[in-house]
C-alpha cells in the first residue's frame, strides 16, 4: 500500500502529539545508551517516517537521520521541508538496504501493524538487525489485539475540519489470522472547482446568482483503504529474538508501565546483540 491518496492529507488528519511521542523516543534511546563514535552523532534510521514530522524533530536533536518510507507520495511531502541532517529513501521496510550501519531505529505509530503478515514482520526485524551496530536499539509501537477486536472493530470515527471531513470506517475480520482491521477513509476536502463528472450531464442546470462575498466550494471525494494485523506481545519478543535483539522491554504507550495485553498500544526497546 502506498498511501497515495493518504500522503496529501496527513498532516491535518493526524492528531498525534508529536513533541511528546518524540520526546519519549528519545528519552527510550538515550536511557539505552545507544552507541556512537566519538565526536560524531548519533546515526538513526526513521523507519515509515511518512511526512517527516517525527524525523525533523530528531534531526533538530543533533541525530542525522535516514527516514525511509515505502511511499513516495509521503515522502514528496516530507521533502517540502529540507533538513541538513536528513537523507530521505524511498524502500520497502521487508527490503531495507542501506549504504551503512544505524546506530538506532525507530518505527512510530503502529506502521508495523500494516505489514501483510508475520513473515513480513519477521523479515523486517531482520533487516533492521542486518543494518544496526551491535548495541544499538531499535525502538518501536504496535497496535495489540485488543486495541483491534476491542476498540477500534466496527467503530466510525468522524473528523470535521474546515477544508477536509473525514469519515474512518473500521471492520474487524473474526476469520482471519493475526486479527486483522481492514480500515476504509473515505476523505472529503473542499475545493474551488466542481469534481469531474463521471458522465456527461442530462441536462443543463439554470444559472445561479453570484455573490461577490461568498464564493461557492465544492467537495471532491478521495478515498484510501488500509489494513492492520495485531499479534500477541510474546510473538513479537520471539521474532526480535530469532532477528537477532536482546535486553528486550515492552511499555504501555507513552510510559515506562510494563505493556500486556491489556493496552491498547505497546512500545518496544530493544538492543542488538
Amino acid at each position: 500500500m502506498s498511501y497515495s491518496v493518504l500522503a496529501a492529507f496527513y498532516n491535518q488528519l493526524q492528531e498525534a502529539d508529536y513533541d511528546g511521542i518524540g520526546a519519549y523516543y528519545h528519552k527510550l534511546l538515550a536511557g539505552s545508551n545507544v552507541p556512537c563514535p566519538a565526536g560524531s552523532p548519533k546515526i538513526l534510521l526513521d523507519l515509515a517516517c511518512g511526512t517527516g514530522i517525527l524525523t525533523r524533530r530528531f534531526a533538530d536533536l543533533n541525530y542525522d537521520v535516514i527516514g525511509a518510507d515505502i511511499s513516495p507520495e509521503m515522502l514528496s511531502v516530507a521533502s517540502e521541508q529540507p533538513h541538513g541532517r536528513i537523507q530521505y529513501c524511498c524502500q520497502d521496510m521487508t527490503k531495507l538496504d542501506l549504504f551503512g550501519t544505524v546506530d538506532a531505529c525507530i518505527c512510530t505509530l503502529d506502521a508495523l501493524n500494516h505489514l501483510p503478515n508475520e513473515k513480513a514482520l519477521k523479515e523486517t526485524f531482520s533487516r533492521v538487525s542486518l543494518f544496526m551496530n551491535k548495541g544499538g536499539v531499535f525502538a518501536f509501537d504496535m497496535n495489540t489485539i485488543l486495541k483491534h477486536k476491542e476498540i477500534l472493530s466496527g467503530n466510525t470515527y468522524v473528523y470535521d475540519l474546515d477544508d477536509i471531513y473525514c469519515i474512518w470506517l473500521n471492520s474487524y475480520c473474526d476469520e482471519c489470522d493475526n486479527h486483522r482491521i481492514d480500515i476504509t477513509l473515505d476523505i472529503f476536502a473542499k475545493t474551488k472547482s466542481p469534481p469531474q463528472a463521471e458522465s456527461p450531464p442530462q441536462a443543463e442546470s439554470p444559472p445561479q446568482a453570484k455573490s461577490p462575498h461568498h464564493a461557492k466550494n465544492f467537495w471532491q471525494k478521495h478515498t484510501e483503504r488500509l489494513t492492520e494485523r495485531a499479534y500477541p506481545l510474546s510473538a513479537i519478543f520471539e521474532m526480535l529474538t530469532e532477528a537477532g535483539f536482546g535486553d528486550i522491554k515492552a511499555y504501555k504507550w507513552l510510559s515506562d508501565i510494563p505493556a500486556d495485553e491489556t493496552c491498547e498500544k505497546a512500545v518496544f526497546c530493544a538492543v542488538k546483540l
